[in-house]
């Protein structure tokens, strides 16, 4: 088959530039949301935050902080890093996206503030924090009875469908998971993260890109492998999401020891079986999602919100997308490829004792693991030999060759 090389990821450093505000007004759409938008100055964010030491949360892209503004409104303040090229790149996209949509399930932007160094977005407080906060805490799932969780996921096909239909402009989240998904008071559920969002000329049907961007568990196949983006892959992210609200499990994180499948290829074989009611949280009654391998076989978000609401009869489903090998790691393993295989394509899993082609994979993995997350397109049959020890900290780069 020859060799395929695996492109490294990039090492992103900043460089020495103008301000963040001069580099921030330099694009010309950028300064005409950021201007639209109401501006906060900073002494105001700085006061209502009581030195930023409210802090809810944070990610790669800075801290998100609670406040009060003078006259009560309570508001959520992301703090963007400045020590982060990529800080920049998503307070562009937050302002130039946020500044034009404008629906009750997409997180609503109060304004933004620039100050030297500093960016920062305001939006409106959501007191019940994110979903994933609730569907994976066993003790807080309790409240989650069938009809709050099919409220939220509603909620959240309404607000994809004003994305990719009905605003003005045709959005592609490209980040769509339960942690952002934010819930306010009554439990309502708003899309946010718009940092990675692009927006689609009204006849694009789909982009692609070198620079895959996301969330392990929720990307697309098409997304994953090839680069290309589209309406369709915020609706498999979608039918992920639904899968983990109904069964309260992380994708991510899950592990069926018996086929060492994750929770879409564990859904699937329990559909293939009849069994699919054990997949559901006791919490709740029976249902069934799944998610489609090519893009063509998924639903639009039309469609998916008529099946929601019983409008239309569901089609039986066709396989699963990520079928995903995890593969028990040996403590004592040093490398000799004599030890059983487990071979697995995106779609297919199973034993073999014995493969004539050896894969050599390039993947980042952590010494506190005890597997390898494998995904590969279909078709392409795998199998892992030894692998060498781990260090105790830190991660361990594999390169990949095919013979």
């Amino acid at each position: 088959m020859g060799i395929r090389r695996i492109q490294a990821p990039r090492l992103i450093t900043k460089e020495a530039g103008p301000p963040a505000d001069e580099a921030i007004f330099r694009s010309d759409s950028v300064k005409s949301a950021v201007l639209s938008s109401p501006l906060v100055e900073f002494s105001t964010i700085y006061s209502a935050t009581n030195n930023f030491s409210n802090k809810l949360g944070g990610g790669g892209f800075g801290f998100v902080y609670k406040g009060v503004l003078p006259d009560g409104q309570e508001i959520a303040v992301k703090r963007l890093s400045n020590r982060s090229s990529q800080g920049l790149e998503e307070f562009k996209n937050e302002v130039i996206v946020l500044s034009k949509l404008q629906h009750r399930n997409l997180v609503r932007l109060f304004g933004c503030c620039v100050h030297g160094e500093e960016k920062m977005l305001l939006y409106e407080y959501m007191p019940n924090k994110s979903l994933d906060s609730f569907i994976f805490d066993e003790s807080k799932r309790l409240i989650f009875g069938w009809k709050l969780r099919y409220k939220i996921i509603q909620g959240i096909g309404r607000g994809l469908l004003y994305l990719h239909q009905d605003s003005r402009l045709k959005i592609i989240h490209r980040d769509l998971k339960a942690s952002n998904i934010l819930l306010d008071d009554d439990f309502n559920p708003k899309i946010s993260d718009f940092g990675m969002a692009r927006i689609f000329g009204e006849h694009q049907l789909q982009a692609l890109t070198h620079r895959i961007v996301g969330t392990y568990g929720y990307i697309s196949p098409e997304y994953a492998m090839e680069g290309k983006f589209s309406e369709k892959s915020d609706i498999f992210s979608f039918g992920v999401l639904i899968l983990e609200i109904v069964s309260g499990r992380r994708n991510s994180s899950f592990v069926d020891e018996e086929w060492s499948m994750n929770l879409l290829g564990y859904a699937w074989t329990l559909w293939k079986e009849g069994s699919v009611s054990e997949l559901i949280d006791p919490l709740m009654g029976t249902i069934c999602s799944y998610d489609e391998e090519l893009p063509g076989d998924r639903p639009s978000m039309p469609l998916v919100l008529r099946m929601l609401s019983g409008d239309v009869t569901l089609p039986a489903p066709k396989q699963a997308a990520f079928f995903v090998g995890r593969v028990p790691l040996d403590d004592n393993n040093t490398g000799s490829g004599n030890q059983l295989t487990f071979a697995c394509n995106m779609w297919n899993c199973k034993r073999i004792w014995e493969l004539e082609c050896r894969l050599f994979i390039h993947l980042g993995i952590r010494a506190s693991e005890k597997f390898l997350n494998v995904t590969w397109p279909g078709g392409l049959n795998f199998c892992l030999f030894g692998l060498p020890p781990l260090p105790e900290k830190g991660k361990s780069d594999l390169g990949l060759i095919i013979h």
